[in-house]
């Protein structure tokens, strides 16, 4: 199967809040763009301790997401925006449900990999100037994915994101964010086990599970 891809974005870093700089703001690129293993184009990342990194480096949040957001915060601008979330892919159609961990999409002449959920942090409430924003991710698992770039290519707004072959799926992105920060259920230790021992895994978000499940 495969999904058009209406927009790819990337940011710079500015000035964001109290000294703090974020790239959290995404703008379209015109014209054709490098898929790089640490980054979209020249997509930047101004927390190189929580963001960025070959495990981080394309972000996809649905499209589809957005007539959610409306209906909890009202018809604010940002949600015209493609990059409003600090998505690299606006693609409607593909959903957590949908996605598993190991999956592989064909994006131009570039391979990704689907490698982990996205955490969602205070910037998303400070960008959208909307409190309760990241309770409502915990809640709903509408929290997106980053990939990683198996093979480096290029790309363009109007591509097809094509899924060229399945990973694991007893892991989609939703039971990855529900086991991890989901605010549903109480987080599982056997559940959290199983998933630091995954091979394909990312060495930092395993090493972040590891304490869970010994504490």
């Amino acid at each position: 199967m495969s999904w058009e891809v209406t927009a790819l974005t990337a940011g710079r870093k500015v000035d964001f809040r109290d000294g703090e700089r974020s790239a959290i703001a995404k703008w379209p690129i015109a014209g054709t763009v490098h898929v790089g293993t640490l980054a979209l184009g020249e997509d930047q990342q101004a927390d190189s301790v929580n963001h960025g990194g070959p495990d981080m480096a394309v972000h996809q949040y649905p499209a589809d997401h957005m007539e959610f957001w409306r209906a909890a915060i009202g018809d604010h601008p940002l949600l015209n925006e493609p990059g409003a979330f600090g998505s690299n892919l606006y693609v409607t159609g593909l959903l957590e449900d949908d996605v598993f961990l190991g999956d592989r999409f064909r994006l131009g002449t570039a391979v990704l990999e689907v490698c982990q959920p996205r955490k969602p942090c205070w910037k998303i409430e400070h960008r959208f100037d909307q409190k309760g924003m990241v309770a409502k991710i915990l809640g709903s698992g509408r929290c997106g994915w980053f990939y990683r770039v198996i093979e480096e290519g290029e790309a363009k707004a109007g591509d097809m994101l094509e899924r060229i072959s399945r990973g694991d799926t007893e892991w989609s992105i939703r039971t990855m964010f529900d086991a991890l920060w989901g605010i549903s259920t109480p987080q599982d230790k056997q559940l959290l086990a199983k998933l630091a021992a995954h091979e394909l895994l990312p060495e930092k978000l395993r090493a972040k599970i590891l304490p869970l499940i010994e504490s």
